[in-house]
């Protein structure tokens, strides 16, 4: 009798540490959470790092060969055989600026639209806020941007040192940053919502693949967005919240072209209404994705 009065003190003296419950609301996106599993989304970060360079012999060099072989590319399709003018701006500077910017954006949002199937084994066996993994890839390929922002630098001074290109540093260069965040809210949110859709329609990962290289030719990475200015198709490319990220990612490191405050403003507005819907979208979805993946 006294052990089992004992049994039972013991068990009404244990509290839970954790109680999970469905998210019945819509808004109900729980961020503190999220901000509560920060070590494990350092864990996530290292473990993508280490995953992209395993078994390979080359490394994080890749991250460099692969800009410098987009950029002689487009210089000998965009600069020698078609002759579209860089805006006074040195063509391998001027593309390998867009270029920088714009693997940041891409590498997000296709990593980050195949959450849900390539993570199914890890979300059925144990239970962490799904935003985590999204979150971790964004951070992780920030690694890659400043390999590939540092090789854009070296190139800048070169040009500097041999008087081939003059560059100034100001407040225009606080922007980085900024613009950086914005690409990333960008891939992040657009990256779930798709992956949210493809737990249902897995055609949409082959749809994605095909039409982020698509995306790339009415966003100006290869072109100035001047030489469109008398176009009938310049308001489909201004409508691309990229357009002005990546016009202004160019000012800000480069110190000269144009920097447009309202355009920039709809690309921020743009990706504050598509975070927050892929954050609700994807906190529907992951309470019965496993049905479905």
């Amino acid at each position: 009798m006294n052990n089992i009065i004992k049994g039972k003190q013991i068990q009404e003296s244990d509290q839970w540490t954790e109680i999970i419950t469905p998210r019945n609301r819509l808004f109900d996106l729980r961020l503190k959470e999220v901000w509560r599993y920060r070590d494990l989304l350092t864990l996530f970060v290292k473990r993508d790092l280490a995953s992209q360079y395993r078994q390979t012999v080359l490394g994080p060099i890749w991250h460099v060969i692969q800009p410098v072989l987009t950029t002689i590319m487009f210089l000998v399709l965009f600069n020698k055989i078609a002759k579209i003018p860089t805006d006074n701006i040195p063509p391998i500077i001027f593309y390998m600026s867009g270029i920088a910017i714009w693997n940041y954006f891409s590498t997000c949002f296709t990593s980050t639209s195949n959450t849900f199937i390539t993570n199914a084994g890890i979300f059925g066996k144990v239970y962490f806020p799904r935003l985590i993994m999204p979150l971790s890839i964004v951070c992780s390929n920030m690694v890659k941007f400043a390999i590939q922002l540092g090789l854009l630098v070296s190139t800048m001074l070169y040009y500097y040192v041999t008087g081939a290109f003059s560059f100034n540093i100001g407040l225009h260069t606080l922007l980085i940053p900024i613009i950086v965040l914005v690409m990333a809210g960008l891939g992040l949110g657009l990256g779930i919502i798709i992956s949210s859709l493809t737990t249902k329609y897995r055609d949409l990962t082959v749809l994605i693949n095909f039409g982020i290289g698509l995306l790339m030719y009415i966003t100006p990475v290869a072109y100035p967005l001047s030489f469109v200015k008398d176009s009938s198709y310049r308001t489909i490319i201004l409508l691309n919240p990229l357009s002005p990220l990546i016009e202004s990612f160019r000012y800000a490191v480069l110190g000269t072209g144009t920097f447009d405050p309202l355009l920039f403003l709809y690309s921020v507005a743009f990706m504050i209404i598509t975070l927050f819907a892929g954050m609700v979208i994807f906190s529907k979805v992951e309470k019965t994705f496993m049905d479905t993946v």
